[in-house]
């Protein structure tokens, strides 16, 4: 069988942390196979956020980053959350830029019917390091034709 490993070379990523994020554990991989890394809540020992139906908010997670140009972070929901609670990120994915160095946050919604408890150190979402494709509209007359055209939304699918 052949070995299915990918031998990419890691790329690092400064971080600054927070007081407040101190003691937690930085975003890593889980698994070899795993894309995303868990973002942490950076509350306070003894705080609890709880999150009613429908409502949002900011999380923090404790730490800024240095992104190299050329690439974002994504942030995205937990599947467990979402499965489970019905908790996920209101702005899936949310992007972080190269050149933001303010605090990693992450705006949660409550799609569930119950309020939703966090605290320190529960893990509220994860992030996806990517490249970011620099690119440039160009204003042309015409556009080149597909077979899908100009159909929308379940277009390219048959039945309803």
């Amino acid at each position: 069988m052949a070995d299915r490993t990918l031998s990419k070379e890691v790329l690092n990523i400064p971080v600054s942390v927070f007081a407040h994020g101190e003691g937690l554990p930085l975003p890593i991989r889980q698994t070899p196979g795993s894309a995303g890394m868990d973002l942490c809540a950076a509350l306070l020992t003894g705080e609890e956020i709880k999150l009613p139906p429908g409502g949002f908010l900011a999380v923090p997670c404790g730490f800024a980053m240095a992104l190299p140009e050329g690439y974002e972070a994504q942030v995205r929901p937990r599947s467990g959350l979402a499965f489970k609670h019905g908790v996920t990120v209101l702005n899936a994915p949310g992007t972080i830029d190269a050149d933001y160095r303010g605090e990693v946050k992450v705006i949660l919604i409550n799609h569930g019917a119950l309020p939703f408890c966090i605290a320190r150190g529960d893990r509220i979402a994860q992030m996806v390091i990517a490249e970011v494709t620099a690119a440039a509209l160009t204003v042309t007359a015409k556009l080149d034709d597909t077979s899908r055209g100009g159909g929308g939304f379940g277009s390219t699918g048959t039945g309803s």
